[in-house]
């Protein structure tokens, strides 16, 4: 029998760019308020509200949009042009509207292991943003399941996993974070395989596992034969 049976797949930096139109935006977010905060300060301070802010808003462009308007109003003492708000909202739509770009290997990758094994694309993020991008990759029809969730955590792989063939222990998650895709699915008892990326949010950081089941790629070229390997 197989050891390997469903393999996961993270969406945003993993199969298609994603954080690269996060920086842009910030850029632009600097440029706007630049007569009342330096770069470095007003990133410092709009990752602030990020993080208190995921557990309202959740992942995604829109939580994006509105941390960056609450860092706006707080940087400039509630004194922000509403020309400035305007241009942030616009920002946003823009992001949610910029065409999807799949990563170099993306579908190869995929493609290889997609005839002997359970595929399944597990992403965070607004539900109706991440349906489009998938719809417009061209990737879902290689797919057996879908699951857009509000967080990565051990529970979210065991919910997911343990429907599947073999289970959690037969079960590899493949993707750019260590800590949404790598160390959870590790500490189920599945296979953690990261893919590093150029970009990487601030807030996905995490020390790599130590753990036989840990595996790190320089790119989705390589994820074939891996899986040859563990057989």
């Amino acid at each position: 029998m197989k050891k390997l049976r469903t393999i996961g797949f993270d969406a945003d930096d993993t199969l298609w760019h994603n954080e690269r139109f996060f920086h842009l935006t910030q850029q632009r977010f600097a440029e706007l308020l630049r007569d009342y905060a330096e770069p470095e300060h007003l990133d410092a301070r709009l990752l602030d509200a990020e993080r208190r802010n995921i557990g309202h808003y959740g992942f995604g462009v829109k939580g994006f949009t509105l941390s960056m308007i609450e860092t706006a109003i707080d940087v400039t003492d509630g004194k922000v042009p509403a020309s400035v708000i305007s241009q942030l909202l616009e920002a946003g739509r823009d992001m949610l509207d910029h065409p999807m770009e799949i990563l170099p290997h993306a579908r190869e990758a995929v493609e290889a292991v997609c005839g002997g094994h359970h595929l399944v694309l597990i992403t965070k993020g607004d539900l109706l943003h991440q349906e489009r991008k998938l719809a417009q990759s061209g990737l879902g029809e290689l797919f057996d399941a879908v699951e857009i969730v509000s967080d990565k955590v051990p529970a979210t792989y065991a919910r997911i996993f343990e429907t599947k063939p073999g289970g959690a222990e037969a079960a590899m998650m493949v993707g750019n974070s260590m800590k949404s895709d790598v160390r959870p699915a590790i500490e189920i008892g599945s296979w953690g395989v990261f893919v590093p990326h150029d970009l990487a949010w601030d807030l996905e950081h995490a020390e790599p596992p130590l753990s036989p089941r840990f595996h790190t790629l320089n790119n989705l070229s390589e994820l074939a034969d891996l899986v040859a390997q563990i057989g």
